[in-house]
């Protein structure tokens, strides 16, 4: 057996194990309490209901966040930090800059879909007019490493000849975001104001089309 398996294979301590647990029971109430302000915005979000949800005690919740305003902040960072953790596995920065751009928008939609609880809980914020965010000390932290890369990106197909100048990456992302984000937020409408069936399969083409438009915009020669 090596080190590392013996490491692995040893005990863990009980401060260790308590340590694990408070972080599995916090992951836990985030993830409740990001179905629960989605499903049911602030007001009608009750935090009896994600520490049900949770199978946590709701003192415990309030030991580990503070009151319901501060448990919606956190549900609301984890949000965030849940589709930059996802960016990072496509691993931009080893695809061609054409290849690394098709992959974040077919992954922005695919997070949008997979993930109803990000739209609706982001919907929820801007409703109120963004009064939590705007305290959020880290928000704009957050997005750095996403920017950062896509900057990179950018760069990359700048001096292979394949994008033009003048593209912004944060402009870009925003682009990107509001090419998956509609269809996905708006559903329900569409299809019954255009009487068309948004199934899978609809929006598997729709995330190719987006990814084809974004790529065409950035072309050199377009």
């Amino acid at each position: 057996m090596t080190r590392l398996e013996s490491t692995l294979a040893a005990p863990k301590s009980r401060k260790g194990q308590r340590g694990n647990d408070a972080a599995a029971s916090k992951a836990s109430i985030l993830q409740s309490a990001l179905i629960e302000f989605s499903s049911k915005g602030y007001d009608g979000a009750r935090v009896d209901e994600i520490a049900k949800r949770a199978g946590i005690s709701k003192p415990l919740i309030y030991e580990y966040f503070g009151d319901k305003e501060a448990v919606y902040s956190a549900a609301l960072r984890e949000a965030y930090l849940q589709i930059r953790a996802g960016e990072e596995t496509l691993d931009m920065a080893s695809q061609d800059p054409e290849a690394a751009i098709r992959a974040l928008v077919t992954f922005t939609m695919n997070h949008y879909r997979r993930n109803p609880w990000f739209i609706s809980i982001l919907n929820t914020e801007n409703l109120r007019g963004g009064s939590t965010i705007k305290k959020m000390e880290d928000a704009s932290e957050i997005q750095t490493e996403l920017v950062q890369e896509l900057r990179a990106v950018l760069n990359r197909g700048k001096e292979a000849g394949q994008f033009r100048e003048g593209v912004d990456a944060v402009e870009l992302y925003i682009f990107i975001a509001s090419l998956c984000y509609f269809p996905i937020s708006n559903l329900y409408t569409l299809e019954t104001v255009f009487e068309c069936e948004i199934d899978d399969a609809w929006l598997d083409r729709r995330a190719k089309d987006a990814s084809e438009m974004v790529v065409r915009y950035l072309r050199k020669d377009a």
